[in-house]
């Protein structure tokens, strides 16, 4: 629990300090290993709880369902690949595999939704990490086996691969994907007005009362004492925020910081970024390619945007250089003031 807090400040909605008014109703769940704080605005108390319960419920089901780790059909599944064999699975988990499949494809391989053996080599699969990293041979074995979710044979809900080091971890979209049927729900019972925050990414909707929805970025810098609010953006237009940062989940070793955000080309942690922020309408494709653009790195990033039809982009590089679109360049407010402002225009 106390990670997931913390992961709460990476991108948090800073609407307001003291009370919630009388109009706002919060909650607070867990799942996916991370703190679900739902916000909703000008509803009815009632609603506002049966809404959360569905959610809940949901998540619950998801968590089971999805995780890579624990017990459940998604690790049936790997189990099956590595042994060769096929298996039927739910339809949702079907939808999440085409989907992984489509991110890989479109980010040129940068995000990979099969590379859970490598992320296992690391020890990123534990909630505490302390290394130290693993022997180069070893990754260099699994990236000769070079696992893609490309590589799954998918007719009609039967999954195989030919290739058994493929192993799917649906970490870097899944939660993006549910934070979107979480608000799905929370309009289909008639409510307008929320912000749905899993770990600091979110979506959101409508208004908070007469204003926008104020939403601040948190400051990836390398001292903890110095973070905090690295900026903050005021939107009132339905949009999902998603974050990927070296600050998430990471250990020390022999003086060295290793992440948990794995470039799949080299099998190590991705350098170069400190932490970037994707704004989209699907939730799920904003998670999916804040990973693909921090793996991409301040020199490939467009590119992988553009494939990707990302507009909404804030990179943060390792020098302190903020790489910002220009839509969001005009709406941000720098709390902390960056080394630099480079204002990137990408092709639409």
């Amino acid at each position: 629990m106390a990670r997931a807090l913390i992961l709460l400040l990476g991108l948090l909605a800073v609407s307001g300090c003291g009370q919630p008014e009388p109009q706002t109703y919060r909650q607070q769940l867990f799942a996916f290993g991370t703190l679900i704080d739902i916000t909703l605005y000008d509803v009815d108390a009632t609603q506002a709880r049966e809404a959360i319960q569905a959610i809940d419920a949901m998540y619950q089901r998801q968590h089971r369902d999805w995780h890579a780790w624990q017990k459940g059909q998604l690790t049936a599944l790997n189990q099956a690949i590595a042994d060769g064999q096929s298996m039927a699975i739910d339809p949702a988990l079907i939808t999440l595999l085409r989907m992984g499949q489509r991110f890989e494809r479109d980010s040129g391989g940068l995000f990979n939704p099969a590379i859970g053996k490598l992320l296992q080599l690391w020890g990123f699969q534990r909630d505490e990490v302390q290394g130290p990293p693993p022997p180069a041979q070893a990754i260099e074995k699994l990236l000769a086996a070079a696992p893609s979710s490309l590589q799954l044979h998918i007719e009609g809900t039967t999954v195989s691969s030919d290739n058994p080091a493929v192993q799917l971890d649906f970490g870097g979209f899944a939660k993006g994907y549910s934070v979107g049927m979480a608000v799905a729900l929370l309009e289909q019972r008639g409510i307008e007005n929320l912000i749905v925050n899993a770990g600091g990414d979110l979506c959101l909707r409508g208004r908070h009362g007469d204003r926008p929805w104020r939403i601040g970025i948190r400051n990836p810098g390398d001292d903890p004492a110095g973070r905090g609010v690295l900026a903050s953006i005021e939107l009132d237009k339905p949009v999902c925020v998603f974050t990927s940062g070296d600050y998430e989940r990471f250990y020390v070793h022999a003086g060295k910081r290793y992440h948990h955000i794995l470039d799949p080309r080299s099998g190590y942690p991705a350098r170069g970024s400190t932490s970037v922020t994707v704004l989209a309408a699907d939730p799920a494709l904003a998670d999916a390619a804040a990973t693909a653009l921090f793996v991409a790195g301040p020199d490939g990033w467009q590119a992988v945007a553009e494939r990707m039809g990302i507009h909404d982009v804030l990179l943060m590089d390792e020098h302190g250089v903020a790489h910002v679109t220009p839509w969001l360049a005009e709406r941000l407010h720098f709390e902390q003031q960056p080394t630099a402002i480079e204002i990137v225009q990408l092709n639409r």
